[in-house]
């Protein structure tokens, strides 16, 4: 049973039952791989508020967020639940004088346009706890990314040149087109504006919101690669030290919170994770649903592997994003 961290495939260490065994499993055989150079990826048990920011104040212990902060998370499609919850995040929000930022999506709905985004925002209570900013509000500018092998260019809310750290806050979960969503998906998707969007999804073929369906024409591996290259994009633009990763493992749905409808989470709730290094957060996270209990986590790990999700994380460690090899601490007493 292959029980080492950090390959380029999925890690499937069976029905193992997501507690201190399987975390004792998961960080044993990470410190028994070879040494190489590894991120390190705190994970804590407790979902809640002060969980939350005492993950957080453990991860920047030498390293703050300077400036103006903006703090990105997805605002949810109306009608979904699994959103960030305004409960949970407000303390850490609140902690770090953070703005709350998101982007118009690519697809006519309730989060189409700026008025009703704000809406959207209000509606699911993120504004009672902090500043909301739609970042493409004004448009767009272009992050330049000259390596990269679909997108050149990224289009980003205009608003991005107004922040200068940034806390990607992330939940977890399945996602009908790219697999999973987790921290790269966050700041590339999540960060490009309206027309961005339609551009990775279409692999840098169009950027007209009209012809988002051509996005389901798209290669998946060249989408996938087009989300890397857009986070790179974003990385290059406000420095690796500027950027903090944080990822909640709750409502372990198949379908992404951009869903009005999601599927009913069959995965337990799992906990907090941070790190400095968005591909060691996305792989650690996809580790631990392998390492979750076989039979509820085989739904989500079956949509992960029809869209060969993983391929995001092999292409963004291509890209020098970060690495797939990490060191999982539990912070828990």
């Amino acid at each position: 049973m292959d029980e080492r961290i950090g390959r380029r495939r999925f890690v499937k260490t069976g029905s193992l039952v997501l507690g201190a065994a399987a975390l004792s499993s998961l960080t044993k055989s990470a410190a028994a791989a070879a040494p190489e150079p590894k991120s390190k990826v705190l994970f804590t048990r407790e979902l809640s508020s002060s969980g939350l920011t005492n993950i957080y104040d453990k991860l920047m212990q030498t390293r703050s967020l300077s400036g103006k902060v903006a703090v990105k998370l997805h605002s949810g499609e109306p009608g979904g639940h699994h959103y960030p919850a305004p409960s949970i995040i407000k303390d850490l929000v609140q902690y770090v004088h953070g703005t709350i930022v998101e982007c118009n999506t690519a697809y006519p709905g309730k989060r189409f346009d700026t008025a009703s985004h704000k809406q959207v925002m209000k509606d699911h209570g993120f504004t009672e706890i902090a500043p909301v900013d739609i970042m493409d509000e004004d448009g767009s500018i272009s992050l330049p990314f000259p390596k990269g092998r679909h997108l050149q260019e990224n289009f980003v809310g205009a608003h991005l040149a107004n922040y200068n750290s940034f806390l990607i806050l992330s939940h977890f979960k399945g996602h009908a087109m790219g697999g999973f969503g987790g921290a790269i998906k966050n700041m590339s998707i999540g960060i490009a504006s309206g027309e961005g969007k339609v551009w990775i999804h279409s692999a840098g073929a169009t950027r007209h919101r009209d012809s988002f369906a051509s996005a389901f024409q798209t290669n998946q591996d060249d989408f996938l690669e087009s989300m890397a290259e857009a986070a790179g994009s974003v990385i290059n633009k406000l420095g690796k030290n500027n950027v903090v990763y944080v990822s909640l493992m709750n409502n372990l749905s198949i379908d992404c919170d951009c869903d009005s409808h999601p599927a009913p989470p069959e995965l337990d709730d799992m906990g907090i994770l941070a790190s400095y290094d968005p591909v060691a957060l996305d792989r650690a996270c996809v580790d631990l649903v392998y390492a979750a209990d076989e039979k509820k986590s085989a739904s989500l790990r079956k949509r992960m592997e029809e869209k060969h999700a993983t391929h995001t994380l092999d292409y963004a460690e291509q890209l020098g994003l970060g690495t797939q090899k990490y060191n999982l601490q539990v912070i828990d007493g």
